[in-house]
């Protein structure tokens, strides 16, 4: 880094971008955690079910990508700035926002999430074995996205307390 204060705009934005993308995904997910999920669970005749694919399907675009991805790269580079630089004031918060958006909102959505949502996508919504999975998945997947929701949520916090130094 060049200078304190060219140093100091550089990681300045991205705490910034990285609580602004935190907040995004918290609010996704929670959304799902608090409504969403619940309403297509009342569905009947596999239509909560049919609801889920099509927004498993929908979900996966570039703006999307985007936001999950590149969030995900935010939190590595500020966790690695922060180890880089731990005698600066915010370091523990944005290695901690870091962390948690890695570990509980990306990576729990490639280790668990994701996962479920591949094996929904292989069941029909007008079968018996299809909707026993379906009661399955809403609520082991809701479950995991109540981990999601809370680690991005916090991440943001972090990230919030690190700009504040």
């Amino acid at each position: 880094m060049a200078d304190g204060a060219s140093a100091a705009g550089w990681v300045d934005a991205l705490i910034f971008l990285n609580a602004l993308g935190c907040g995004l995904m918290a609010g996704l997910f929670f959304v799902f955690s608090n409504s969403a999920m619940t309403a297509l669970s009342r569905l009947e005749d596999g239509s909560g079910m049919n609801a889920m694919q099509a927004i498993n399907a929908a979900i996966v675009n570039p703006t999307f990508l985007l936001l999950f991805f590149g969030t995900a790269c935010l939190s590595a580079v500020s966790a690695a700035a922060a180890l880089l630089h731990w005698q600066q004031p915010g370091s523990v918060w944005m290695l901690a926002g870091g962390l948690l958006y890695l570990a509980g909102g990306f990576g729990v959505t490639v280790i668990c999430n994701v996962p479920l949502n591949n094996k929904l996508a292989a069941h029909r919504p007008d079968t018996a074995e299809g909707l026993d999975f379906w009661n399955q998945y809403s609520l082991v997947w809701t479950r995991w996205n109540h981990v999601r929701t809370f680690c991005s949520a916090a991440a943001l916090g972090c990230f919030v307390l690190a700009a504040a130094g």
